[in-house]
């Protein structure tokens, strides 16, 4: 639901994930989505791990200066990514590089990531969300068999916790299972009810 505050903005999605778009329909926010061609996600090589995500999320909001000094327009971006050791795993360019990537993951913790930033003409918020998933010790065959029939080229790690990789290999959750799908809606709500 739209929290008061903003029941007489245009909301805008600047994401054309289909989980994100997912979650916050699930959430009854109103809003639409506009995307801006790719936006470059390269980061300072020295900027600690932790601060990446939250650093894209404010790259991409920067794009869209155009809607958000609009008046009674607010514009919602993210970015997720995995960090598994002191390697931040984006989205594999193909096959092998996302079945390297699950069997990185597998029998392993990792951390997922999500910067989300938050703008209109007055303000802008942004905050970082952390989960750690743990996966079991994943069948090659199994991994084989996700990537050939999910083709996960679009995910942070090369998989969808709430696809069939994550149903048989996540033993364990900690933090929020939205914010591995890709947004922390909760966090994302209690920031739009105080923006």
């Amino acid at each position: 639901m739209i929290p008061e505050n903003l029941r007489d903005y245009r909301i805008i999605l600047a994401s054309q994930s289909p989980r994100r778009q997912e979650l916050l329909r699930m959430a009854d926010v109103d809003f639409e989505v506009l995307t801006i061609a790719d936006i470059p996600e390269d980061f300072p090589a020295e900027m600690p791990k932790s601060e990446v995500a939250e650093y894209l999320a404010l790259k991409k909001i920067a794009a869209y200066k155009e809607l958000w000094t609009r008046p009674k327009t607010l514009v919602i971006a993210a970015d997720t990514i995995v960090v598994l050791g002191d390697d931040i795993m984006n989205k594999p360019a193909g096959r092998e590089e996302a079945i390297a990537m699950l069997k990185r993951l597998s029998d392993s913790m990792h951390t997922v990531l999500t910067g989300v930033a938050i703008r209109d003409s007055q303000k802008e918020r942004s905050f970082t969300a952390s989960t750690n998933v743990y996966f079991k010790k994943l069948k090659d065959s199994d991994i084989e068999a996700y990537v050939d029939r999910y083709k996960p080229y679009d995910k942070a790690g090369g998989y969808g916790v709430q696809e069939y990789i994550g149903l048989i290999g996540v033993y364990r959750i900690e933090g929020s299972f939205y914010n591995v799908m890709g947004l922390p809606v909760s966090t994302l709500y209690e920031g739009l009810c105080a923006f």
